[in-house]
């Protein structure tokens, strides 16, 4: 069974912070009504959202499913319900490198560091110096706004 995708509630405001801390991933910016929530038998099970930031980027981020159902399609499930609600313009999102196929597949492209917005160029060096140590690099990835053929 699909899990059903919805916008989040303000009493799911903790389990959103709980799934992100358990993630270990940014969690600032975590304001309930910018998420999305995948449910299932009434448990969450992923979150995701789009934040804006103050040089005007908007990020596809905070992105979790819990491990028990990962490899489920939750996660893309929730990315497709942000692209089809947030999608009208650019939208960047930082991932390990690892994952860059998996968000290629949604229309995203990895960027060289020349051409990240200064939000995330501020930001992810910083970040990157603590990752490498673990063998990881954090990448910065956009999509940009599909045209539509003209009739």
């Amino acid at each position: 069974m699909a899990p059903t995708i919805r916008p989040a509630v303000s009493t799911d405001q903790r389990t959103i912070r709980a799934l992100v801390r358990s993630a270990g991933i940014n969690p600032m910016n975590l304001a309930w009504p910018k998420f999305l929530v995948a449910e299932e038998d009434g448990a969450i099970v992923g979150i995701g959202q789009v934040k804006s930031h103050g040089d005007g980027s908007r990020e596809l981020a905070s992105m979790v499913v819990v491990p028990e159902r990962q490899g489920a399609g939750i996660g893309g499930a929730i990315v497709s319900a942000l692209l089809e609600r947030h999608g009208g313009g650019v939208l960047h999102l930082t991932c390990r490198r690892e994952l860059r196929g998996y968000y290629e597949r949604f229309g995203f492209e990895a960027l060289a560091r020349r051409d990240w917005p200064p939000y995330f160029a501020r930001m992810l060096p910083v970040v990157n110096f603590f990752v490498r140590m673990r063998g990881s690099e954090i990448i910065v990835m956009r999509r940009q706004p599909v045209a539509h053929a003209s009739r």
